[in-house]
């Protein structure tokens, strides 16, 4: 059986926590996009386990895979793997050989741009993780990457970096005058990067994916595949161009894995909701609290740990968003949805929703195309009764019903505007702090 698990906003849903349940009756996990810009924190018995690039099943023993759609960054993937160790876990991670090399001339070049937009004020300045994600998709997308598969041979990844490395480091010093060093030494890079290669080779860490999980599929291994980012930062469907590259909704699955559409569609597919917005970076986000606001943005801040995974930047708050929601259900087909972080909406004096946008006099229930049009957009809320602090230990032992009326209310909204089920209520950061009401592997 398949299950997919999409982020339904912008990305820090808390679809961790939910792998990791999940996972559990996994036989592997699998991400099918992005790199170390995606932050996973899954905590269990108190213990946190900060991820960006291994996948979230690994906390509970399973092989994770990174497909071919993720770009990969060696050093990132080591240093985590070794850390998890030190914490004493024993991560079995399996990389593409057709998944994408993060060098480091990318993360130069993901910084100098970012700058130049900044200083220029002729670009728009997205707020990207600085970590060479978009370079490293750019120059997939132009037939001058380096995979996975090219660490393994010294002498194809040499040639490879050959012609790569020195029309970039011209455009470094011709167009953005910077001082080329080490990050553009085509031998440093070959023996650095031969030797991660070597490492994989001897550790058998490298597969190709989409036969590899074909197979596991056909021997009956349950699969999970695990988006990163949301949909609402999808480069095909986000609000471009403050988006991530690649493909976070579902259809990204099959392509970042190898796994044919009619196997996935078989499955389920769950989109993973947090109870307000919340955001890192720049962008539209019509819902954002507004200075009258501050303390009680402050507050949900505080109380739901609103900061950046992997920049540790404080995120920005908004009030839930339907329309945002509505359209992360089309674009990905939710059977479910799981909603995560309502304990930190307990104890406010007020509780809204924006429920549809109205923009120049008409009435939309979903996102525009365009982000100049989204931005636009004014919110037109409908107030919910709040709900008090409670002991979420004793209500995730209750169950669903145990959940305070108004907090049903709540999630009962949801269901009917996403056409979708409740399956799991996310009442705290631990595994074990979630009201699960079904598992998608039912």
């Amino acid at each position: 059986m398949t299950v997919i698990i999409v982020g339904a906003q912008l990305g820090d849903e808390g679809k961790g926590a939910l792998v990791d349940r999940w996972g559990g009756e996994a036989d592997v996990v699998v991400r099918y996009q992005g790199g170390d810009n995606a932050g996973h924190t899954v905590v269990e018995d108190g213990e946190e386990y900060k991820l960006s690039l291994v996948p979230s099943g690994s906390v509970r023993g399973k092989t994770g895979v990174l497909g071919n759609g993720c770009v990969v960054n060696p050093r990132t993937l080591f240093d985590e793997i070794e850390s998890l160790q030190e914490q004493g876990l024993d991560p079995d991670v399996r990389l593409a050989e057709r998944a994408h090399v993060i060098m480091p001339y990318h993360r130069v070049f993901d910084n100098m741009e970012e700058a130049d937009k900044d200083e220029s004020g002729s670009g728009t300045k997205v707020g990207t993780t600085g970590r060479g994600i978009g370079p490293t998709y750019e120059d997939k997308a132009g037939r001058r990457g380096v995979r996975v598969g090219d660490l393994l041979d010294p002498d194809v990844l040499r040639d490879r970096l050959e012609y790569t490395v020195p029309q970039k480091r011209a455009i470094a010093e011709e167009v953005f005058d910077v001082d080329t060093g080490v990050e553009f030494d085509v031998d440093q890079l070959v023996a650095e990067y031969a030797a991660y290669g070597e490492r994989l080779r001897e550790e058998g860490m490298t597969v190709e994916a989409g036969d590899f999980l074909y197979e596991q599929h056909a021997d009956g291994a349950n699969l999970l595949f695990e988006g990163a980012q949301g949909t609402s930062i999808d480069i095909d469907h986000g609000n471009y161009p403050y988006v991530t590259s690649s493909n976070p909704t579902a259809g990204g699955a099959a392509i970042g894995s190898g796994i044919g559409p009619k196997l996935l569609g078989e499955g389920e597919i769950v989109g993973i909701v947090k109870a307000y917005l919340s955001r890192v970076g720049s962008g539209p986000l019509p819902t954002e609290m507004t200075d009258a606001e501050e303390d009680l943005a402050n507050k949900i801040r505080e109380k739901g740990g609103e900061f950046g995974t992997v920049t540790g930047r404080p995120r920005r708050i908004g009030w839930l968003d339907i329309p945002m929601l509505r359209h992360a259900a089309r674009r990905s087909s939710f059977t479910a949805i799981a909603v995560n972080h309502v304990d930190v909406l307990a104890g406010l004096d007020e509780l809204k929703v924006c429920h549809q946008y109205d923009l120049d006099g008409d009435t939309l229930r979903t996102v525009p195309a365009t982000t100049e049009e989204w931005a636009a957009c004014e919110p037109a809320f409908r107030e919910f009764e709040t709900w008090a602090e409670q002991d979420w230990s004793a209500i995730v032992e209750e169950g669903y019903d145990g959940l305070p009326a108004a907090a049903r209310e709540y999630l009962g909204y949801l269901e009917e505007e996403l056409e979708a089920p409740v399956y799991a209520v996310g009442v705290g950061p631990d595994r074990d702090q979630t009201v699960e009401r079904e598992t998608p592997w039912e």
